[in-house]
């Protein structure tokens, strides 16, 4: 009785195995293969086929883009009570296959450098436009049901706790990294350009000639250099102070009853950090919508008056900004430079990461027209607007998603090879790379350079001179 019902099993497989390779493979000599193996099997025999018939990549020409292959192996299975020995088909998974340059964790061996955006247009969207019409009518039509919109924290007004640790490492790396640009500032000369937002770091500006300031036409395209200072390295993108991000709107007559903090300071204080001299409201119960209206806020609160109680020479105050930073640290000794470079790149990397895993859940805007941030779920109304087509807005800000460059943007500047040695010249410019400030400043210090920066710095390019330039192809 056994044996019958073996013999049964193994037609059945039989039979589902030539369907199955039958329909997915048309060559014949891979049909003439599987008879091969189906001539091994045995239906009297327990265990009929002992051996492994795998197909590879190599005799699966049709199935090449396939990311299967069929394998057959002897396997033992529980029948009731007695011990089927059979041949049974795996679908196995063949590993995946990256080009060169799209490995996980690995860069090309060089990159192109930043676009730079014209300034008479709006911004590209962030997320496509497509998808923000989709979600649009998708909270149209749950409107209109009188459904409330599904909300997640942060989106709700509540805290997001896995995210308050991030915050707070976030922002002892901003106070760190103040500190340290200040102190190497002593030490690595930076010079910015007094017509245009070009920022050179070495020991005496460039020639490329690429200035675009009003009279620039007059140098014919030279730049101005002057000192720099810790706000041509770590640019200040601030943000206004909301004691409710889900209260009421700042309007343009009420914009000076507000603070103005670094959006990297205020995106923190919305993640959960609590600083007093900035007091943020922190909810219990979530906040209901429908639509875009809000039907459950839990009520205003008045809002404290900061400027009241803070105290300008307070040290939890003043770390957070870079007003004054060169002053408030004393020069480095020149055997601590290396480390404080090191510490100030850490910094700088600690940061960028966080913010970046902040701004995936805390909703943060920026004007698509001018360098304007805004943490919260809507922008303000402030009329303070005057870039391209201004007049259409009336000052108003074209608000849209910002992304991680506008809350902290890294402000490329030219990479040099030779700090020390002649200025950089527009000749040669295809053969000079790029990094952000920050990372050009410490490396010029000792630090060592992330590997996600190298390609764009293109440290594998040999500058040739002046004369050689027109012999390269």
């Amino acid at each position: 009785m056994g044996d019958m019902v073996l013999a049964n099993m193994m037609i059945c497989i039989d039979c589902k195995i030539t369907a199955l390779v039958t329909a997915i493979v048309r060559d014949r000599s891979m049909l003439q293969t599987l008879s091969t193996a189906s001539s091994l099997w045995n239906p009297s025999q327990r265990s009929a086929c002992l051996e492994i018939v795998e197909f590879q990549r190599s005799q699966l020409s049709s199935l090449s883009p396939c990311p299967f292959y069929l394998k057959f192996g002897s396997k033992s299975v529980q029948n009731g009570r007695a011990l089927v020995s059979g041949t049974f088909p795996y679908a196995c998974q063949r590993p995946k296959q990256y080009p060169a340059s799209k490995k996980p964790g690995e860069y090309p061996q060089n990159m192109d450098l930043p676009p730079v955006l014209p300034k008479k247009k709006k911004k590209p969207y962030p997320i496509p436009f497509k998808e923000i019409q989709k979600a649009a009518r998708k909270d149209k039509k749950l409107a209109e049901r009188g459904v409330e919109k599904p909300l997640q924290p942060p989106k709700n007004g509540l805290l997001v706790p896995e995210l308050i640790p991030v915050a707070y490492e976030v922002l002892d790396a901003w106070k760190l990294l103040i500190k340290g640009l200040a102190q190497l500032l002593y030490v690595i000369p930076v010079y910015g350009c007094s017509e245009c937002s070009e920022v050179h770091v070495a020991h005496s500006g460039h020639n490329i000639q690429d200035c675009k300031g009003p009279r620039s036409s007059k140098r014919r395209g030279l730049h101005s250099w002057v000192k720099g200072s810790i706000n041509d390295i770590l640019i200040p993108i601030e943000s206004y102070h909301l004691y409710d991000p889900f209260g009421r709107r700042i309007k343009h007559e009420t914009r000076f009853d507000y603070d103005r903090i670094p959006a990297v300071v205020e995106l923190c204080i919305q993640a959960g950090v609590d600083i007093p001299e900035y007091p943020s409201r922190r909810r219990t119960n979530p906040i209901r919508m429908i639509g875009k209206k809000i039907i459950d806020r839990g009520g205003y609160v008045e809002e404290p008056k900061p400027w009241h109680a803070v105290d300008p020479s307070s040290s939890s105050i003043i770390d957070l900004d870079t007003c004054g930073a060169c002053e408030r640290f004393p020069p480095p000794s020149p055997e601590d430079v290396p480390i404080i470079a090191q510490e100030t790149m850490n910094a700088h990397e600690t940061v960028q990461t966080g913010v970046t895993k902040l701004m995936k859940k805390y909703t943060v805007k920026a004007c698509g027209y001018c360098s304007e941030v805004h943490v919260g779920p809507w922008g303000h109304n402030a009329k303070l607007c005057g870039e391209f087509k201004h007049q259409w807005r009336d000052g108003k800000h074209g608000w849209q998603d910002a992304t991680v460059s506008e809350v902290f943007p890294p402000n490329y500047v030219w990479h040099v090879q030779d700090p020390k040695g002649p200025p950089m010249r527009s000749a040669l410019k295809r053969y000079y790379g790029k990094a952000p400030a920050v990372v050009e400043l410490c490396m010029q210090a000792g630090a060592q350079v992330p590997r996600r920066y190298k390609p764009m710095m293109r440290l594998d390019i040999i500058v040739p001179e002046s004369e050689e330039a027109s012999l390269v192809a």
